[in-house]
């Protein structure tokens, strides 16, 4: 078959006229999948039918089955097309949507037929193919040394923005936040390798390379004016951002190409700078675990699966914008504190405007499908509804502070005309389809209802008719009937055919009795059927005309769903810092991070067996630089660290947090070393995954970022670990001071408050108990004594031997003594380690006078860079090697 279908692929070679028609399509589109319409289906034809059969497990027959070449064939129900186009766009299919464009019935020839839309990844607009919670993001790039344009569309709700980023580190961050399901790249960049590292490391996006001329900077600046019906672009502040409109300019036109209209909808490009917001890479957002966990990707766990109650889907995706863009600006993040504090305050006022918030629902995609031709009658209904929600939300809003609701209220437009319109038209509960009527309410157009009249009451009729007849001929048993074939009929039986009166015109003679038409049913038959016909085409017509009255109040209606997603976060920041205790926290521009009592949002929340054991944390620039923190696994090192990311994080998208008290600065960073993985995707070790997160922070850390360092070093050998983990922490003190809590193993490490001011010791508390521990969970000043890890791999389920055997090697290596590891088993091998590298890492107190010590202290003096500093401690770590081999 598939020989067959290559030979058959030419429009040349096609034996139909609709099978040339159908690859002629297909030479236009060759990266899409055509969906062509045939009656009740969609039907694929050649290599296409393949794949959709393949992919969409459905039944692959053929066309022509008894000719040499006959055609693969695969169809899907027009009904349920929706559902098939979901899981192939999910696969990262295009298809291509060819429709029937004039009725059947009037067709000489062949249906004509024409490509409405193109779907794609990045361009779904049909509510069971997108994530209520989620934006559904197309990107375009475009770059000029080492420079980079980005702008980025979600088509369902409008939302159109553009930027101009600096180098690549830049744009890997950006993409790490918009996870965009399709990207356009100028031709020019086809065959480049740079562009893997751009995305996040499992990101499977469509990858679009379109003409060079579509980025051309004159074609994008009069595409953006025709799309905007403006005479040029200076209104919208993209001055200055010549590489972001040359890539919307290029987004834009394939929106065009794709959905064959202008996307009303899409009513400003709205610029913003990468300096407004804290930066989150891609090793903080999975590391903090922000939208998704790490253990099974869920948003269950997360701190979006805590923070985001909200009551509107565009809420949710506001809360999600706030949570990947956290404020720098002090009086914005202020302003978002007061609000949330007003709901806080008054639960009553919290919980009646988020009764009303939950009835306007999605407004935005609501909008966006009505305006662009995909709504139907339902949809009208559901605006209706929103809209008289958003009036009692206005006049609610205007009995509040107006100091701060007043800009809310004036923001929020019920277009009352429009409201009334709808009432007017719609019936409460119309059919899905808008080709078959049943839409209007009686008394909305008078012609309509002359025609409803008609259509609903023709039985009436009948039976008027029919009654008439039996009392002119006395024939009880005379019927009015209807078939296909004739339409309407009088039927008389044989004893009563000869009473058939000389207007009666005979059209059928049967068996036991005969047919007739007569002038008066004839002229009802043609009001009776035309009237149902003429009603849906009239319906349609009204309903195109109201959908264009609802596509003339784009505007409003996109700015009045943006302002219910913003009052649906604030409120629900609100109602999750009722529910969980949390407080207003105080920010300004300093360098100080004071938290009492802090908690982790997410194991608070999910935590039930124990309750959660607050922690105070103290950082400053000036004093307390970096804590560095020891203790064993398990007691709470990693969760401690990550709470006070978290809470700074959650204070700059205008959340209180869970704390006792908390005064906070902004930080223009989080940056996050946590734990060990692979990427093997990428081709990296673990411990190149944790260098190059090393080197990351401290090229781009600045004193305002905030450092969350989870054990550096781990994964090498304990020289080069321990080696690397100090000259880090130096770096950190002598040339970035950043603040920095560092969690580590090395207990040699806390050496360095000796000589670095700003460097503090703390460790988790424990006690023990009968050979075992206790893990107390509190944060408390100096170093540990002991790591407790052979207690540790106990509770973990560790055999006894080993437990027992670990406790043997324990006493000996604390002795000094590694010979005697051996005693009870004659070998002929040396010891694999010098006594000094043992006395090193022995759980006493390290001598200041050994040796490894001496040399710490000389690496990172001011002239050394990280990388000159590492490579002295390498050297250092290769003399020692061949001084005791």
């Amino acid at each position: 078959m598939a020989k067959s279908s290559k030979k058959s692929l030419t429009p040349a070679s096609a034996t139909t006229p609709m099978m040339r028609h159908f690859l002629e399509i297909k030479a236009d589109h060759p990266d899409s999948l055509i969906f062509y319409r045939c009656g009740d289906f969609y039907e694929t034809f050649y290599d296409d039918a393949v794949t959709a059969a393949r992919e969409l497990d459905i039944t692959l027959t053929s066309r022509d089955k008894n000719s040499e070449n006959p055609v693969p064939l695969a169809g899907v129900p027009y009904h349920a097309v929706q559902g098939y186009l979901s899981r192939l766009v999910d696969k990262g299919y295009k298809v291509a949507i060819v429709e029937q464009v004039e009725d059947p019935k009037q067709a000489k020839g062949m249906v004509k037929r024409e490509v409405v839309r193109i779907v794609t990844p990045g361009l779904v607009m049909d509510g069971d193919n997108l994530a209520a919670d989620e934006n559904n993001f197309l990107v375009s790039i475009f770059g000029h040394e080492k420079r980079f344009g980005l702008a980025l569309l979600d088509i369902s709700t409008g939302e159109f923005r553009c930027t101009e980023l600096n180098d690549e580190a830049e744009l890997s961050n950006e993409m790490v936040k918009l996870t965009p399901r399709e990207i356009l790249f100028p031709d020019a960049w086809r065959d480049s390798e740079e562009i893997a590292r751009w995305l996040p490391w499992n990101a499977r996006p469509l990858i679009d390379y379109r003409a060079d001329v579509e980025f051309d900077a004159r074609r994008a600046e009069e595409l953006l004016c025709r799309q905007f019906q403006t005479s040029n672009l200076k209104g919208f502040g993209v001055d200055g951002l010549p590489l972001a409109l040359r890539a919307a300019g290029a987004l834009m036109s394939y929106v065009q190409e794709t959905q064959r209209q202008r996307a009303e909808h899409i009513t400003a490009l709205t610029p913003y700078s990468s300096k407004e917001f804290m930066v989150l890479d891609e090793a903080t957002k999975v590391n903090l675990e922000l939208e998704r966990t790490i253990l099974d990707g869920r948003k269950r766990g997360s701190l979006l699966g805590i923070l985001d109650r909200c009551r509107t889907p565009v809420g949710s995706r506001t809360l999600k914008r706030w949570l990947n863009y956290p404020l720098m600006d002090v009086a914005r993040i202020r302003e978002r504190h007061n609000i949330v504090e007003e709901f806080f305050l008054h639960g009553t006022l919290r919980a009646e405007i988020r009764e009303l918030l939950a009835r306007v629902g999605d407004l935005s995609r609501l909008s966006g499908r009505i305006t662009m031709g995909h709504g139907n009658a339902r949809d009208l209904v559901t605006l209706k509804e929103a809209l008289q929600a958003c009036a009692e939300l206005k006049v609610f809003l205007d009995q509040q502070r107006p100091d701060l609701f007043v800009g809310f209220s004036q923001a929020v437009d019920p277009l009352p005309d429009l409201t009334d319109r709808l009432c007017r038209a719609i019936v409460d509960e119309p059919p899905a389809t808008v080709r078959e009527g049943r839409m209007f309410k009686t008394g909305y157009h008078s012609d309509l209802d002359s025609l409803i009249l008609m259509s609903e009451h023709g039985k009436d009729e009948i039976l008027r008719i029919e009654a008439k007849e039996k009392k002119a001929l006395g024939v009880p048993s005379l019927k009015v009937r209807y078939n296909r074939v004739f339409g309407y009929y009088i039927e008389l039986t044989k004893s009563h055919a000869d009473k058939a009166p000389a207007h009666y015109v005979r059209k059928q003679t049967l068996t036991n009795a005969e047919r007739y038409i007569t002038q008066e049913l004839k002229e009802f038959e043609d009001q009776v059927l035309n009237a149902e016909d003429r009603r849906h085409e009239l319906e349609y017509t009204l309903f195109e005309e109201l959908r264009r009255f609802v596509t003339d109040q784009t505007a409003s209606l996109m700015l009045t769903a943006e302002t219910i997603g913003i009052l649906d976060s604030l409120s629900t920041l609100a109602e999750v810092a009722a529910l969980n205790d949390y407080v207003r926290p105080s920010i300004d521009a300093s360098d100080a991070i004071h938290i009492e009592d802090g908690r982790h949002p997410v194991v608070e929340a999910l935590q039930k067996n124990e309750s959660f054991i607050p922690n105070d944390t103290h950082l400053d620039c000036s004093d307390r630089q970096l804590l560095l923190i020891t203790g064993p696994n398990m007691a709470g090192k990693s969760t401690v660290i990550r709470q006070v990311a978290l809470i700074a994080l959650m204070s700059q998208i205008g959340s209180f947090v869970p704390a006792r008290k908390a005064d906070l600065s902004v930080v223009d960073r989080i940056f996050t070393r946590v734990g060990a993985a692979d990427n093997l995707v990428r081709g990296l070790s673990t411990f190149m995954v944790e260098m190059t997160e090393t080197a990351n922070i401290l090229h781009n850390a600045t004193s305002n970022s905030l450092i969350i360092l989870d054990e550096i070093g781990r994964g090498t050998s304990t020289y080069d670990g321990l080696s690397i983990a100090w000259a880090v922490a130096e770096y950190l003190h002598d040339h970035l001071r950043a603040k920095t809590m560092f969690a580590t193993h090395y207990h040699e490490l806390t050496e360095l408050t000796r000589a670095k001011p700003r460097v503090h010791n703390l460790n988790i508390s424990v006690r023990e108990w009968k050979d075992q521990i206790i893990f107390l969970r509190k944060l408390i000043e100096g170093p540990a004594n002991r790591s407790y890890g052979i207690q540790v791999g106990r509770l973990a389920g560790l055999p006894d031997p080993v437990i027992q055997r670990a406790k043997q090697v324990l006493h000996i290596l604390e002795s000094g003594k590694p010979d005697r590891l051996f005693d009870d088993r004659p070998s002929k091998r040396k010891p694999a380690s010098s006594p000094n590298q043992l006395s090193l890492f022995s759980v006493r107190e390290v001598e200041r006078d050994h040796p490894i010590i001496d040399e710490l202290d000389q690496l990172s003096p001011e002239s050394l860079s990280p990388i000159e500093a590492l490579t002295i401690l390498f050297d250092w770590k290769k003399r020692r090697s061949n001084e005791n081999p």
